[in-house]
């Protein structure tokens, strides 16, 4: 991260053709954009009602959804649930719910975390220790994390928390990806007990990014705070429709957890017959650790598929899934292209 004009820059994230267009101005297009966590196969769109577009947002619909999201994630109840446009909107305000003083962030992982604590006024740091998490006022953990996948268990989550609560400090754990985590580690039931913020994304695993809604689970006082930040007609009509539908279906989301699971047991299987192990990672995305990530990356872009890369790690590499078919052959024949690269040691890439 770096410091311009005394604030924390924002750092690069995927998702951006964009820039992938700038660094690759010769490779095939569209894009096979493997470079979020996104679930390719979205919830199904349906039809809005006019009123969702024509009318400010009701709050009973707003209501409606902090109920079924306490539901969908095990929250106590509606009124520990805090609905926001987007999560990321969440993180300088719930870092702004503590005083400013030491933040530890468990890394490495989303670099956002961190940007955010530093916005708020705290001192930012980045620890590898989970231990050491206890000697902060602000202990930011993202669990499954992001981008190698490590769980941290609900036990471990539990006690920093009570030590942090004793002095009045905050614990903020990043479910973002826990659709597709062990549920029993979850900590949203827990966050009735207070000095816990639970963040929940909602566009990750329902493939619906660009709706922006996300929601920071809490004790009701706490939450109340945060809702006033926003006031009213915070969360877009669209969003308040989908978010109600999609997390009321359990159905659709049992039948996707067995999909991701077999599309990224078809990504492990697939990677490693051209000599890529995988890591670590969830069933939406794969960590990747090799020698020659940057040559992966640059080989594939090249050919229009878009990886996750890491400036600060450049043997890492994190890869999404495939959506259609068609995608998936392209990455086999970007993964062979490499491995024929590799294996005549060449560093030329063909047009």
């Amino acid at each position: 991260m770096k410091l311009s004009d005394g604030a924390i820059t924002v750092v690069d994230h995927g998702g951006s053709l964009g820039r992938a267009k700038a660094l690759f101005p010769h490779a095939p297009q569209p894009f096979v954009d493997l470079s979020t966590g996104i679930n390719p196969h979205s919830y199904p769109l349906f039809e809005l009602p006019a009123t969702a577009l024509s009318r400010l947002p009701e709050a009973a619909r707003l209501r409606e959804l902090a109920r079924v999201a306490a539901g969908a994630y095990g929250a106590p109840s509606a009124e520990n649930v805090a609905v926001a446009p987007g999560t990321q909107i969440l993180l300088p305000r719930v870092a702004s719910l503590v005083s400013p003083g030491k933040a530890l962030v468990l890394g490495p992982t989303y670099a956002e975390h961190a940007r955010a604590a530093a916005i708020a006024g705290h001192a930012v740091a980045e620890v590898d220790d989970f231990e050491a998490l206890a000697g902060a006022e602000i202990a930011i953990v993202v669990n499954p994390n992001n981008p190698d996948g490590r769980v941290v268990s609900r036990e471990r989550l539990l006690r920093l928390a009570k030590t942090l609560r004793a002095i009045g400090g905050l614990l903020v754990v990043d479910e973002a990806f826990m659709d597709v985590g062990p549920h029993a580690e979850s900590l949203a039931g827990d966050v009735g007990r207070g000095g816990i913020v639970v963040l929940r994304s909602f566009g990750k695993f329902f493939g619906l990014a660009g709706l922006r809604l996300g929601f920071a689970l809490s004790d009701a006082a706490t939450v109340e705070r945060l809702e006033t930040q926003f006031g009213p007609w915070a969360v877009a009509g669209p969003a308040l429709e989908y978010g109600i539908r999609a997390l009321a279906d359990s159905g659709w989301q049992a039948d996707m957890r067995r999909r991701l699971a077999q599309d990224a047991a078809r990504l492990d299987a697939l990677l490693s017959r051209f000599g890529v192990a995988v890591a670590g990672g969830t069933t939406l995305f794969r960590y990747l650790r090799l020698a020659d990530a940057p040559g992966l990356f640059s080989t594939l872009g090249e050919r229009g598929i878009l990886l996750r890369h890491f400036f600060e790690r450049p043997q890492v590499l994190r890869a999404g899934l495939p959506g259609r078919q068609e995608e998936w052959q392209r990455l086999e024949s970007a993964l062979a292209d490499w491995r024929a690269r590799r294996d005549d040691g060449s560093k030329e890439i063909a047009p």
